[in-house]
């Protein structure tokens, strides 16, 4: 049985879409960079943002690493507001720790932009702890969420009841890589067709109802 359900963010507990779209488009800009069409900027929904920029916006790694340091230029004030928290998903996590279980956030996002995102809708007070990337340095999905386990305080013999929760192959991934399960939610439509699927996760949903049925019949 499941115990300790560790949540990604961007997609997964907030619908993010409109700031990170509006502070990519600023960052292609400011760069004086061709700005993507809204299909690919989609696609850097999710996985680490220096590594989209090279891997989608075609920048070098020096560039990319300007990009990022501009998209937080507006992220920080502005975008990080440009957010909604989806739907039920508050509430779930409340409900999830009232019954026991033990909730985390493992994000690839600056780990204080999480902090403040999670007080602003309402989910810090569910959350054991809120675990991002540092500011600096290519900590990929794995790497965030070894820290989250070393931050709760979890070994090996408690992997097969710790669940990752996350919208994109990155979540799944990283989970294996760490020898956990992950389950892939489809909320606002950010991965692939079969994407989660095929990356390995254990089940797929489409609603906070399903996911809530999934962790507590797991």
């Amino acid at each position: 049985m499941y115990h300790v359900i560790l949540f990604d963010l961007d997609g997964t507990l907030t619908d993010s879409k409109e700031g990170i779209l509006n502070c990519l488009r600023y960052a292609f800009q400011k760069l004086g960079q061709p700005v993507p069409d809204e299909a690919t900027l989609l696609k850097f929904i999710g996985p680490p943002l220096q590594d989209t920029f090279m891997e989608l916006g075609g920048l070098s790694k020096e560039q990319a690493m300007a990009g990022v340091e501009a998209f937080r230029e507006r992220y920080e004030p502005i975008g990080k507001l440009e957010n909604a928290a989806a739907p039920g998903l508050p509430e779930l996590c409340a409900r999830l720790k009232e019954a026991g279980y033990t909730l985390a956030l493992s994000s690839s996002k600056p780990e204080h932009l999480c902090l403040d995102i999670c007080e602003r809708f309402g989910y810090a007070p569910s959350l054991t702890a809120i675990v991002g990337s540092p500011l600096h340095g290519d900590h990929t999905k794995a790497d965030v969420i070894r820290d989250t386990l070393g931050r709760l305080g979890l070994t090996d013999a408690d992997k097969p009841s710790i669940l990752m929760v996350g919208d994109r192959k990155y979540d799944v991934l990283g989970a294996k890589e760490c020898g956990i399960d992950c389950v892939g939610v489809e909320f606002f439509g950010y991965a692939s067709p079969g994407e989660l699927w095929d990356a390995g996760a254990v089940a797929v949903v489409q609603t906070a109802v399903e996911l809530e049925s999934y962790i507590r019949s797991h």
